[in-house]
């Protein structure tokens, strides 16, 4: 009698990759970090202020009124953060705050002109290269990088909080 064919295991089967694999895969990682950082460049060297601060600039003319709460969600970026940008931005002349008409204690962000002349003359796209070629990914792939991705961060044991910083600060 022959042994029957027993069924596939529905766990896969973890296996460490090759060193080649892995060299290939941290190339991949050097492009992409290389797209990003030349973007970033280009954006200072173009309009002399970092892509973070152009990023939150559009967001306010795009938004007038905007808080820096909202501005930090709109960015995904820590609340600190957006803070310290805004803070740039108005020592530069390129943002003004008014306090909210609603809450005294709040206050809203307006571009001034010197900020919409900025804009126009840098490079877009504003948030930067990754977001938006990660917004033009089908869903599916999004999924899987995400989960990929988050196994990478386990195995590095890396702060999560990192994630609240713009690329254009690293």
């Amino acid at each position: 009698m022959s042994a029957l064919p027993q069924p596939a295991s529905s766990s896969p089967v973890h296996s460490s990759a090759s060193p080649e694999q892995a060299a290939q895969v941290l190339r991949q990682f050097r492009v992409v970090f290389n797209a990003v950082r030349s973007h970033f460049q280009q954006v200072e060297k173009r309009v002399g202020i970092g892509g973070a601060q152009v990023w939150a600039l559009n967001v306010i003319q795009n938004q007038p009124g905007v808080s820096v709460n909202e501005l930090a969600r709109a960015m995904d970026i820590h609340q600190s953060t957006a803070s310290n940008l805004i803070r740039q931005l108005v020592k530069r002349e390129l943002v003004r705050t008014e306090k909210s008409a609603a809450d005294r204690r709040g206050v809203q962000l307006f571009i001034e002109a010197a900020g919409q002349l900025l804009l126009q003359g840098a490079p877009g796209p504003y948030e930067g290269v990754l977001p938006e070629a990660l917004q033009q990914l089908p869903r599916a792939t999004l999924d899987q990088l995400q989960l990929s991705l988050a196994q990478l961060i386990q195995a590095l044991k890396a702060d999560e909080q990192a994630g609240g910083i713009p690329l254009a600060e690293l």
